[in-house]
């Protein structure tokens, strides 16, 4: 007899985000009196722009709540090919741009419109756990890449060519890096995309926290070809991860196949999240965006050496997103208790590294600069007093 409550067995390799627990931890405490110093959360503590929230209240009151066509608006996907020009001086056919319910709907997009069950996907370990859990939903193989320090902590053309085998369809990539903060510079995803061609494979780039690159000029791995996909998002830089929108750019040869996909998987992206979305991406919202960027700067610039002064060992300096990954081993044996015991006795929620992957996960944390100067300051007070400094 068939069960019919049974769970999918793809399900046993869908592990959850630890992190939640702790987060959940921190509501109770913060129900319960205490102030809580949030840096284990990757969402920016600022709200959406005025200007944003004005577009989408008036798309509510003036009734732009139907469907729109499933790629998105047309005059979003082409002010989204203007950003490309104004910011990166690249000339993007907005044809070959679909708008997205998040930059997850736009990964699941990708990833099911270019893999076969049983095709491997080369990711780097750590990574944003995500992108392997979207693999094994389609019944596909994520192949986790141990990266380093040394590597700073990115999949770099020698692991690829390591790693690569007869199943391997694609690899992805992320710059800025999510739980490192690293980047890759365009020599190395343009090495990257030479070797996938010769293999006939394919190359994805997540660049949801492009608008948030610190150290050097912008940069997107669009100059480099049409042949790849780029994921990118309105939640990190253009502060709407509430209101769910992304987007992917995609090969000229894949827009039929992935819009056939948005049609039958989403319809449609919100309609009002599309409209505010053409006010975030207007010349006068830019002003205050790049205003939050630099203050993602100021914090990083604090924290980076408040951390390495109380012993936690930081090799690599994060160039963007707002995440800085320690190695706490000098300081203790396994970081999710060490995350645990902090949050219990200093009520300071940071993210411990299982989440990220295996790669010496257990000794690491992420720390997210997502909150204010000032309680950063009070972060790395509790947390020099929960280390007896």
């Amino acid at each position: 007899m068939i069960d019919p409550a049974r769970v999918a067995q793809r399900m046993q390799h869908i592990q959850p985000f630890h992190v939640m627990s702790l987060l959940a931890r921190a509501h109770a405490l913060h129900a319960a009196g205490r102030e809580v110093v949030h840096m284990e959360i990757g969402e920016p503590d600022f709200a959406s722009p005025a200007p944003v929230i004005e577009a989408g209240t008036l798309a509510l009151a003036q009734g732009r709540t139907h469907y729109t066509p499933a790629a998105g608006l047309p005059a979003l996907r082409e002010a989204i090919a203007g950003w490309y020009e104004h910011t990166f001086g690249l000339s993007v056919d907005p044809a070959r741009i679909i708008v997205t319910p998040g930059a997850s709907g736009a990964l699941l997009l990708a990833l099911a419109a270019t893999l076969d069950p049983g095709q491997e996907v080369l990711l780097s370990d750590p990574g944003y756990p995500a992108n392997r859990h979207f693999v094994r939903l389609l019944d596909a193989v994520p192949v986790g890449v141990a990266v380093g320090a040394q590597d700073r902590y990115q999949l770099h053309a020698a692991k690829v060519r390591e790693h690569w085998g007869p199943a391997t369809r694609a690899v992805m990539l992320a710059s800025p890096s999510n739980p490192t903060g690293t980047t890759l510079d365009p020599p190395e995803i343009a090495e990257i995309l030479a070797f996938a061609r010769e293999r006939g494979g394919l190359v994805v780039v997540d660049e949801i926290y492009q608008g948030l690159v610190y150290d050097g000029a912008p940069a997107s791995a669009l100059a480099l070809g049409e042949d790849l996909i780029v994921i990118n998002s309105f939640s990190k830089y253009f502060h709407m991860t509430g209101w769910r929108l992304g987007w992917l750019v995609v090969p000229p040869r894949l827009v039929d196949a992935v819009e056939r996909l948005a049609q039958n998987v989403f319809l449609s992206p919100s309609a009002p999240a599309q409209y505010a979305a053409l006010a975030a991406l207007a010349p006068q919202t830019r002003a205050l965006l790049e205003q939050r960027r630099a203050a993602f700067v100021e914090r990083r610039d604090y924290l980076l050496p408040a951390l390495r002064d109380l012993g936690f060992a930081i090799p690599v300096t994060p160039r963007g997103a707002f995440y800085i990954y320690a190695d706490c081993a000098g300081l203790a044996a396994d970081s999710f208790r060490f995350a645990a015991e902090l949050l219990e006795r200093e009520a300071v929620a940071v993210a411990p590294g299982l989440d990220f992957g295996e790669h010496r996960a257990g000794r690491h944390l992420r720390f997210a600069y997502t909150t204010g100067l000032e309680h950063l300051r009070l972060g790395v007070e509790r947390i020099a007093r929960f280390l007896g400094r």
